[in-house]
């Protein structure tokens, strides 16, 4: 087990969090007259800062204890907080792997952190002898690991990614948020083992939730009480939280969906593979394939131009647009589109 209270910033060691009304008082019945609140309307009320129903909810359905649980405006705000919680701005550094998704960089840049980037092998997996190191640097605080990684849609090889897990003396993220469209177990399973982990999931992908912007993390306790003291006292509304709720108690229903969705990515996949303007399909544990073509920048536009928005990759995997699996009717249109433009 590593000292996690050693890798924090010695400022915010000595930060004293704001205390907000509902941390004097938890209740949820009474005559509120703490927190200068409109006394009139539906939605007068503070959020609970803490989010109690909503993480005895995902426990339930995680098999996460809830103190192992910590709620982010969207996963970029974890994020953001990793770093801020870490990594000293302009000495130490943090690294991710590319290609992946942006915000690990983004952030980096705000923070002002120093940001390692590791090519993927051709594969699109992490090659250990690039790592190795780095992995002993007393810099470098943070590693991410997107899994399955986007833009790829691959998931990254476990044994691998466990042997950075064990080596390492900072904190590795792993980046779940398309997890529910895979079919092999999250990385959630590793969290007993490791104090250093933190796995991150999200409502934005497979509950079909992304304009509510809730992310989830998965952390030990004494990480969970470090995000608590730097996030802003509110940071998930209370619609946000009731709709969230709404979702899990519906948690059937988006089994369904996301069953669906593996069917039509199998289907559209097919589909693409028979199409003369594309060379390469990857395999992908997510919602979106990953498709190599014999000019991206050319399909976008054609594709843009008939009403079509995929995603133009091609400034980060050369020849190569992503395109998110839709429904039947969406796809045999992109299909039909595809089947018909000329190079």
């Amino acid at each position: 087990m590593i000292d996690i209270n050693s890798l924090v910033r010695e400022n915010i060691k000595r930060l004293v969090p704001y205390s907000c009304a509902r941390d004097e008082y938890k209740g949820e019945s009474g005559i509120f007259l703490d927190a200068n609140e409109n006394p009139y309307g539906t939605l007068n009320r503070y959020p609970d800062p803490y989010q109690r129903r909503l993480k005895s909810a995902i426990s339930r359905i995680k098999k996460i204890p809830e103190e192992n649980i910590f709620l982010g405006n969207g996963s970029d705000e974890i994020i953001d907080l990793c770093y801020r919680a870490f990594c000293n701005p302009g000495t130490d550094k943090a690294l991710a792997f590319e290609p992946s998704y942006g915000m690990y960089e983004v952030s980096s840049g705000i923070n002002d952190v120093r940001l390692v980037k590791i090519p993927l092998d051709n594969d699109f997996q992490i090659d250990l002898k690039k790592v190795e190191p780095y992995l002993n640097d007393p810099s470098l605080k943070l590693i991410f690991i997107c899994s399955p990684n986007n833009p790829t849609g691959n998931s990254m090889n476990p044994s691998r990614v466990e042997s950075i897990i064990s080596r390492f003396g900072g904190i590795v993220v792993i980046d779940e948020a398309y997890i529910d469209f895979a079919e092999h177990p999250s990385f959630l399973t590793l969290l007993e083992r490791y104090n250093n982990l933190l796995v991150m999931q999200t409502f934005s992908k497979a509950m079909g939730m992304a304009a509510v912007r809730v992310g989830m993390a998965f952390m030990d306790a004494s990480i969970v009480n470090i995000f608590n003291k730097l996030k802003p006292p509110y940071n998930i509304s209370t619609i946000n939280q009731n709709t969230v709720l709404k979702a899990i108690n519906q948690i059937d229903s988006v089994l369904k969906k996301v069953k669906r969705i593996r069917t039509e990515r199998t289907r559209l996949e097919r589909n693409l593979k028979t199409l003369e303007i594309v060379e390469e399909v990857y395999p992908s544990d997510s919602n979106f394939l990953l498709v190599r073509t014999k000019n991206a920048d050319f399909i976008y536009n054609t594709l843009v131009d008939k009403g079509i928005i995929v995603r133009n990759r091609n400034r980060v995997v050369p020849g190569c647009i992503r395109i998110t699996v839709g429904t039947m009717r969406e796809n045999n249109i992109l299909i039909k589109t595809m089947r018909q433009i000329r190079i």
